[in-house]
């Protein structure tokens, strides 16, 4: 068949969307593509309809285990069945079934993290893998040099599965992103199909708070006026607690929280509500949302200002899916830069936390001069050094490039400050590159200009045409966001909490 027949036969399409065509043909030549397509213009597709042309497995790179169950969970609502996710919430005993069997499957989707398992790499040399898919590509730059560094890794797992044809699928990147995906999968020869980032459906208001409390009361006259369902992004955990809180005492039923704090049920149990249309309102961090197919969203609101302008352009996306006008408003304070700041800075390691590490291993060589044990001595830097796991991630990376650590082996001989001052280097560059984004988004708040060609412009980007309602400086007549009378008055299901509609969900089901 021909792509249009399997498009139309498949997926029940009649036409493809905004750079799909191309990508696809580009795939089924074998040759590797870099794209950046702008959310909610079916990014899924450019690899699950080539999926159904070749008889090879299709891996999938995907960065969240919400965003990898929701992906299965629709195949299969669409009919797949030789589809899989090797993450935790398979058993040991179906884990190792489906490893026996891994070539049988159309679509294999995994995290960065399980690829660093060998008896993973063994299965999937077997299962003879066509088209590695990397979703979400940015986060390989946007994560893999801070906390998540198995990203950094995907290049080694690309090349140990024979190299087969390569898709890096993003919503946003820059120049320098794009060559950074290129570089850390170790592509050569590639295609870059890149898009404009805009969604001209989704209006754009930055309004200033005089204060926290001012803040909280510009919130809740959005939420109250604003047709639903909305997203409320904030910068912390407490915030979304608070937030939520906050809202039901003023007169908001249907809204929950949510981050990555919570357990995985809680969390998909209010991921499934929204997108059932069960909750009006989420108050969350850059955890949720990711991947979320509900097309219906009717606005976005960032209560604490993002500290790179790919996230707020990633976020806001998940607003207008459907093509009807959305709205993306972005509450401002003085007070969110030191909280930016600190966010940053909370990223990477101290200098002073570096050290410490290094010298711990000198010493934990002097108590054990025959043999260096990696696990136990990651275990004491952990507990009793009091070394944050995610802070110890970046360190061990680096560590192994620079031949400390080699498998499960510790090579203590090093020179401390050496060592010190190449690692604490990478920590203070990273540092500086964030504050640098974070000041690119404070220029689009601090600007007298559009908001959207300055937002474009970061992306090398041109306004191809200027919506009615653009942005807050262009002009936006909010009365087609807000609810109608009928909207106002009508009654909606009262979340009663998670333990109580999980409960619920439960006893249906029986």
């Amino acid at each position: 068949m021909s792509i249009e027949e399997v498009l139309r036969h498949k997926f029940g399409h009649s036409h493809f969307r905004l750079g799909q065509r191309e990508v696809i043909e580009t795939i089924l030549q074998g040759e590797h593509v870099v794209t950046v397509l702008p959310t909610g213009t079916g990014k899924s597709l450019c690899y699950q309809l080539p999926a159904y042309m070749q008889e090879r497995p299709v891996l999938v790179v995907s960065p969240l285990l919400s965003l990898m169950e929701d992906q299965v969970q629709q195949l299969k609502a669409s009919g797949e069945k030789r589809v899989i996710a090797l993450n935790s919430f398979l058993s040991r005993n179906d884990k190792q079934q489906a490893l026996q069997r891994l070539g049988a499957y159309r679509f294999i989707y995994v995290s960065p993290e399980i690829l660093q398992n060998p008896f993973i790499i063994e299965a999937l040399k077997k299962a003879n893998i066509g088209l590695f898919v990397v979703d979400e590509a940015h986060c390989i730059s946007q994560w893999g040099h801070d906390f998540r560094l198995d990203y950094l890794h995907l290049g080694d797992v690309w090349v140990s599965l024979g190299k087969p044809t390569c898709l890096a699928l993003t919503a946003t990147a820059t120049e320098d992103v794009i060559e950074d995906i290129i570089t850390q999968l170790k592509l050569t020869n590639v295609h870059k199909l890149i898009y404009s980032v805009d969604r001209p459906n989704i209006a754009l208001q930055i309004q200033k708070a005089d204060d926290i409390p001012h803040k909280k009361e510009l919130l809740l006259e959005y939420v109250k006026t604003l047709k639903t369902p909305g997203i409320v992004y904030c910068s912390s955990r407490l915030w979304t607690e608070a937030l939520a809180l906050f809202l039901k005492e003023n007169g908001i039923g249907n809204v929950a929280y949510y981050h990555g704090g919570m357990e995985p049920d809680q969390r998909m149990l209010i991921q499934h509500q929204f997108v059932q249309n069960q909750l009006d309102v989420i108050c969350c961090t850059s955890a949720f949302g990711m991947g979320i197919n509900k097309a219906n969203i009717r606005f976005v609101i960032h209560f604490h200002l993002p500290t790179q302008m790919e996230a707020y352009l990633q976020e806001i996306g998940r607003a207008g899916r459907d093509g009807n006008n959305s709205l993306a408003v972005l509450l401002y304070n003085e007070t969110d830069d030191e909280l930016a700041y600190s966010l940053m800075d909370m990223e990477l390691p101290h200098p002073d936390v570096i050290k410490a590490a290094l010298m711990y291993i000198k010493f934990f060589k002097d108590k054990h001069p025959q043999m260096i044990e990696l696990s136990s001595m990651e275990q004491y830097l952990l507990q009793a050094v009091r070394i944050d796991e995610i802070h110890w991630r970046f360190i061990r990376y680096h560590l192994e490039k620079n031949g400390v650590i080699n498998g499960l082996a510790v090579n203590a001989d090093f020179d401390v400050d050496q060592l010190y001052r190449i690692i604490t280097h990478v920590a203070l560059d990273r540092v500086k590159r964030k504050q640098g984004k974070f000041q690119a988004i404070k220029q689009v708040v601090g600007q007298s200009g559009c908001r959207r060609e300055r937002i474009l412009s970061y992306f090398n980007q041109e306004m191809e045409g200027r919506p009615a309602n653009c942005c807050d400086q262009c002009g936006i007549d909010l009365f087609h966001y807000q609810k109608t009378k009928n909207e106002k008055n009508q009654q909606r299901w009262e979340f009663k909490g998670w333990k109580e509609e999980l409960a619920s969900l439960l006893r249906q089901s029986e």
